[in-house]
């Protein structure tokens, strides 16, 4: 396991989400105010991206090396979390519901990685 990439790219993860949220949130919230889709899709398209390029180097035991790398993203994400918004009350919109964020994370996260770390080790022939 590579714990320092992993934990790079969780923190990469967690600031991308955040300053993206931060931009995109007021366009979305002025045309859909009762959905929240901002967060889920920018965790999906970066937690996939950085995913990738963390498993890319692994050679063996890929699922559960991005099963793990998945657990890593997370507590990265709780923890600056906690650091960077919990702590000093900073006001973000995700803690109006801060257990549906929580929960949609945790499944995207660790779907996206173990998938992926599946797919690594798939052969595929591309004529």
């Amino acid at each position: 396991m590579k714990l320092k990439l992993a934990i790079i790219l969780g923190i990469l993860i967690w600031f991308i989400t955040f300053v993206a949220s931060q931009i995109l949130n007021p366009i979305f919230t002025n045309h859909l105010p009762q959905v929240n889709i901002i967060v889920p899709i920018v965790i999906i398209l970066t937690t996939g991206f950085f995913g990738i390029l963390y498993i890319r180097n692994i050679d063996e035991n890929e699922v559960i090396e991005g099963f793990l790398a998945g657990v890593i993203f997370i507590v990265v994400d709780i923890i600056l979390d906690f650091i960077i918004l919990i702590i000093p009350h900073t006001p973000h919109f995700i803690f109006t519901n801060y257990r549906i964020h929580i929960t949609s994370t945790v499944i995207l996260t660790l779907l996206i990685t173990t998938f992926l770390g599946y797919l690594a080790q798939m052969n595929i022939d591309l004529k």
